[in-house]
């Protein structure tokens, strides 16, 4: 049965998206309503977020974040579809990376490339890092839990030259590329909530204890590779530029606990700046913070 209801629902969107972004956009602004008002979607989660988040803010306040929120959550699913008929010469032009001769640096250098990303802005469009950048593209993933869409989300994400792999078998992936002598850059979105009982690191995130995942940082001290982080701008509706920030380049003289500090800290100030893009109906904070941490 969830292969039959696979094929229907792909069949479906294999056609809508043949439409132009700026048609989709109309049925963005569809989805928006359902979301957002008819039934909605985890708008209590999104509400308690904001709120913990921003106790500062007034609720006109919080409210109007949470509607940009969902009108920017619309186009973001519109969007990953679309990379089903987005051509090479279209991702390029609509995600571009401004300061990538910092990952050809590291190439010319033979290094191998850790780049933090966070579910802000169009992460999905990422993919793409092949056309900007000299290093081979690695994107860790969590495989979904229905084979059928986690095979549509492995089409969409390797489209572009990069190759996806699981977050246990990124070091083998990396080593893999390093034998071949072809330095890499690998992908991790650091901002989801880390399986219960892991290693993970402990920090104040949005006025709330957060935990993020460490492995970040143990594979980065681990191989040696320099940490970038990556933020990602919506310059306008469907186009998008991602900046490089340089975190370490040796990460073995880092502290403990610095590197996943560092990224942490340019997530929340990014946020800040502009709330609307982040991944609001998250249960970011659904574990609690063990008394000796």
């Amino acid at each position: 049965m969830k292969k039959i209801f696979f094929y229907i629902f792909y069949f479906i969107i294999y056609l809508v998206t043949l439409l132009p972004l700026r048609v989709l956009y109309l049925f963005s602004d569809f989805l928006f309503l359902l979301l957002y008002y008819f039934p909605s979607y985890r708008r209590n989660v999104v509400a308690t977020n904001l709120k913990n988040s921003f106790p500062e803010k007034s609720d006109k306040e919080r409210k109007i974040i949470a509607r940009r929120y969902y009108r920017h959550m619309a186009d973001l699913l519109v969007e990953a579809l679309k990379i089903i008929h987005m051509s090479d010469r279209q991702i390029a032009r609509r995600m571009t990376i401004v300061n990538a001769d910092l990952f050809n640096r590291f190439y010319a250098e033979g290094r191998d490339v850790i780049a933090v990303c966070s579910h802000y802005n169009n992460w999905e469009w990422l993919s793409s890092v092949s056309y900007f950048s000299k290093l081979s593209a690695l994107l860790v993933y969590k495989p979904l839990t229905n084979e059928f869409f986690d095979r549509l989300m492995f089409r969409l994400r390797s489209k572009y030259g990069a190759e996806p792999s699981p977050m246990s078998a990124i070091l083998k992936t990396i080593l893999k590329y390093r034998q071949k002598k072809i330095p890499s850059v690998s992908a991790l979105v650091a901002d989801q909530t880390p399986p219960k009982g892991g290693h993970v690191y402990w920090t104040n995130f949005l006025n709330q204890d957060t935990c993020f995942y460490y492995g970040t940082e143990k594979i980065a001290k681990t191989l040696d590779m320099a940490v970038v982080y990556v933020h990602v701008i919506k310059v306008k509706r469907g186009y998008y530029k991602a900046e490089l920030t340089l975190i370490t380049d040796h990460p073995k003289n880092e502290l403990p606990g610095a590197i996943t500090e560092k990224h942490v800290r340019l997530l929340e100030n990014i946020i800040r700046e502009k709330p609307e893009y982040w991944l609001w109906s998250h249960r970011r904070w659904k574990h609690k913070r063990p008394a000796n941490e």
